[in-house]
């Protein structure tokens, strides 16, 4: 069983981010996704904590992209990016709009950018949405948890 760590728009919150990385640590996920707005490099240290792999993309509040760039060790990237994981074919993108759903092969679609957790299924597609990390637009940080076996997402007030 492998199961997906799934954050978006921590916006510099420390404490929040710490309290993610624990959560998946105990939940004992086998890699993390970050759907972009870090903002400060500062931040990325916390991830090193994670007890996984993880990578992410730039959100649109991300504005030292190079410093975050090294900070992660060229986790972060521009979005959107595809990859697999356990056959699966992911796509991460900051805003959905940057991803044309039609077209798009993936199966698991992970976004942020809006701060509003969802959870959709489009035919065979499932898109997450983890919410806001960082807590500062609606005062309730989330975070999404994905099993790849069962293919379902459930989200996680943190």
């Amino acid at each position: 069983m492998m199961r997906l760590g799934l954050l978006s728009d921590s916006h510099d919150n420390i404490p929040k981010l710490e309290k993610a990385v624990r959560f998946f640590n105990k939940q004992k996920v086998g890699f993390v996704f970050h759907a972009g707005d870090f903002v400060a490099p500062f931040t990325v240290k916390v991830l090193k904590a994670l007890k996984c792999d993880w990578c992410g993309v730039f959100g649109n509040n991300d504005g030292e992209k190079t410093g975050l760039a090294s900070a992660s060790e060229g986790r972060i990237q521009e979005g959107p990016l595809s990859l697999e994981l356990k056959g699966r074919q992911i796509v991460i993108a900051h805003d959905l709009n940057q991803l044309n759903l039609k077209s798009e092969k993936a199966e698991l679609i992970i976004f942020g950018h809006t701060h509003k957790p969802q959870i959709l299924r489009q035919s065979a597609k499932l898109l997450v949405n983890p919410g806001e990390c960082g807590g500062w637009l609606f005062g309730k940080p989330t975070v999404a948890l994905i099993d790849l076996d069962s293919f379902s997402a459930k989200i996680y007030a943190i």
